[in-house]
């Protein structure tokens, strides 16, 4: 919610801060400033050290209205009231003089590169009424005495590195406090005065621990409330429903157990309820669906309630006491508990624009009134046990984006109504039960980015009108029944960065012209009967992470080619027929995680130069032909978790310095010709879980410790 945080905080400063400083505006300036207020300003321009835009450079003394014809300086009554200098890349520590600027108002230094600490000082300027410190780089504790400052209404120090707790008792005349991404610690502030004015709350992105308390429910001006992104814990207080004014209410990702409590929820101004990544239980309850007949008129628009355990939702009495709320446009419900049918009341809130009730354990059937949902923009119902046909009236839904029907029961042939959706960006309706071939008319989608077919039961080949669309980013068909040979048309996917034809039952050779998806960063052809040698157009594709092209019948020797390609971090080629030696010029792949090549024809020995490949996480090369010792080198790799070399023709002993490689889980060496003893030093690798060393020509005692 922190996109949605800063928009509005945003608007709430521009209104606020208007009219903090209408009075100052207007106001005449004057030359005769106190000498102390000009060498406060002074210090403040030598303590920074970087100043790129030259800002600084017109504070000069001898200006005929010093300081108040100077950049950022704002003046009334001969006296510096303002000092303004946002955005400025402006670098160095603010000086403790600050403090002399007594009649100083607003102190406005957002989004500079200022450090080292916010000075205890600073509470001097008790006439201070608005601080803008955020998006800087302060660290230590935010100072107690800040806290003191009487007329202080607005404090700002979101985005910085601050630390330590909050103690101090939060002065009544605050009327907006941002503390959010900081490392605060500590239980939340809740030493508010009982008569706050308080509007926005934003301690988000913390690490403040403990309950939510209680006393929050004392602020009848609070608009908007955000915790997300702490250590907070225990239910959500029901005393939140005294604060009438609550417009906006976003305690996400924490660890709040128990029931949402309704009474919350009817809060009468209630527009935003986000409490996704929780632990809270129970039904969702009926007023998120309604409000009391008595507010007609406000009503939640946002409710996101993701990645909690609620087991249920209530359907809306809609009787005398509660009708259906109007006006909600996003209901989030995944990653819950919810079992039953689809709530097919749903359909009457018409002013739905995203519907998600994936990952969870719906049945049945989708109800043919969801065709209701005139704005319905993402329907997302993946991961349930949704069964029967895609229903037609779907097609009203006129402003669809996102189709998202992954892993249902869905059947039949795949509904060529949905190419008709000329509004769609994302079509899903990959592991179903759909069958028969792809229907003509998906290419009639121009701006669909994403594809995903994969886990039906679809045959017959892919449709030349697909291999048409320029928008198309990713497309998967994986896990099909399809025949023939890969498309040469999938070249003219240009966008095209994510292509998975994984297990389609494709045959023949990979077609060279792939070579021209010049955005492609992940390609899997995995699981097919394609034969023959990889064209060398492949080692071409500048932005390639992902080649998985296991269990094929692809051969030659392994291409040298894959070393060009820098930023690969996963390359299977394992269970074809490659023959020839690992190139030595694969330890230039710095960015390689897991190379898997087991299963081939591969031999000589194993390079060192593998060591320096300083990501590697996982090496597979059992069941080749590999020659010499295991290389020493593999101890430079502090990542590497698995290790497979079993099957070859390795001889010599093992290296002690495997040892090194810490995070080793799994260490295979059967089946090699190995001499020599086990080394000791194995039984302080303290995470390895599977090592065989079996068939080969081991002696000595086995480690103690293993």
């Amino acid at each position: 919610m922190e996109i949605t945080a800063n928009a509005i905080i945003f608007f709430f400063l521009t209104l606020f801060t208007f009219n903090l400083v209408i009075p100052f505006c207007s106001a005449q300036h004057h030359s005769t400033v106190p000498l102390s207020e000009i060498q406060a300003l002074t210090s403040f321009k030598r303590s920074v050290f970087s100043d790129p835009f030259g800002v600084l450079d017109g504070w000069d003394e001898s200006t005929p209205s010093a300081p108040c014809d100077w950049r950022g300086v704002v003046c009334y009554n001969r006296r510096v009231f303002e000092l303004r200098l946002p955005r400025l890349q402006l670098g160095g520590r603010l000086t403790d003089r600050l403090c002399e600027l007594r009649e100083l108002r607003k102190l406005s230094l957002h989004s500079n590169n200022f450090n080292g600490s916010i000075p205890d000082a600073l509470s001097q300027c008790t006439l201070l009424r608005a601080v803008y410190f955020q998006y800087n780089s302060f660290t230590g504790n935010l100072p107690a005495s800040v806290f003191n400052l009487t007329n202080l209404q607005i404090l700002n120090v979101a985005h910085n590195y601050l630390s330590g707790k909050i103690a101090a008792v939060i002065q009544p005349s605050l009327r907006y406090i941002d503390l959010s991404s900081n490392d605060f610690s500590g239980e939340m502030p809740s030493n508010f005065s009982a008569d706050s004015q308080l509007r926005l709350i934003n301690f988000s992105y913390n690490r403040f621990s403990g309950e939510v308390p209680a006393s929050i429910g004392n602020f009848q001006h609070l608009q908007y409330l955000w915790l997300d992104s702490n250590q907070l814990y225990g239910t959500l207080p029901s005393a939140i429903a005294n604060c009438y004014s609550l417009i906006h209410l976003s305690v996400e990702d924490n660890m709040l157990k128990g029931l949402l409590p309704g009474s919350i929820v009817a809060v009468p101004n209630l527009q935003v309820l986000a409490l996704s990544r929780n632990g809270l239980s129970g039904p969702v309850p009926e007023t998120v669906f309604c409000k009391p007949s008595g507010n007609k008129t406000a009503s939640l628009k946002i409710v996101e309630l993701g990645f909690n355990e609620f087991t249920g939702v209530i359907k809306p009495r809609n009787n005398g006491s509660c009708f259906a709320a109007p006006a909600m446009e996003v209901l989030d419900l995944h990653e819950n508990h919810i079992h039953g049918g689809f709530p097919s009341w749903l359909t009457s809130f018409t002013t739905l624009k995203i519907l998600d009730i994936s990952g969870n354990f719906f049945t049945g059937s989708l109800p043919v009134e969801i065709g209701n949902l005139l704005n319905l923009q993402e329907l997302r119902v993946a991961n349930n046990s949704l069964s029967g046909s895609v229903p037609s009236q779907l097609l009203q839904c006129r402003s669809l984006k996102v189709i998202d029907f992954e892993g249902n029961r869905f059947s039949g042939n795949l509904p060529v109504f949905l190419t008709q959706i000329k509004t769609l960006k994302s079509l899903s309706l990959a592991g179903n039960l759909f069958s028969g071939s792809i229907p003509v008319g998906f290419g009639n989608i121009s701006g669909l980015g994403t594809l995903n077919l994969s886990g039906n039961n679809l045959t017959g080949t892919v449709p030349e009108d697909i291999l048409r669309l320029g928008n198309l980013s990713i497309l998967n068909l994986s896990h099909n029944k399809f025949s023939g040979q890969i498309p040469n048309g999938v070249s003219d996917l240009s966008s095209l960065v994510v292509l998975n034809l994984s297990a389609c039952g494709f045959s023949g050779k990979i077609p060279g012209n792939i070579g021209s998806l010049m955005k492609l960063t992940s390609l899997d052809l995995s699981k097919q009967q394609l034969s023959g040698e990889l064209p060398i157009e492949l080692f071409g594709l500048p932005n390639l992470q992902i080649v998985a092209l296991n269990e094929n019948k692809l051969s030659g020797d392994i291409p040298e080619g894959f070393s060009s390609l820098v930023g690969l971090q996963y390359l299977n080629l394992s269970c074809n027929v490659f023959t020839g030696q690992i190139p030595e010029t694969f330890g230039f792949l710095h960015s390689l995680m897991v190379l898997s090549l087991s299963y081939n024809r591969i031999s000589g020995m194993v390079p060192s130069e593998l060591g320096n490949c300083s990501q590697l996480q996982v090496i597979q090369l059992r069941s080749n032909r590999l020659i010499g010792n295991v290389t020493a080198d593999f101890s430079r790799l502090s990542r590497l978790k698995e290790l497979d070399l079993g099957s070859n023709k390795l001889n010599g002993e093992i290296p002690e310095e495997i040892s090194n490689c810490s995070l080793m889980i799994t260490l295979l060496l059967d089946g090699n010709r190995l001499t020599g003893n086990i080394p000791d030093s194995f039984s302080k690798m303290s995470n390895l879980k599977y090592l065989n060393l079996s068939r080969n020509n081991l002696e000595g005692e086995i480690p103690s410790g293993l």
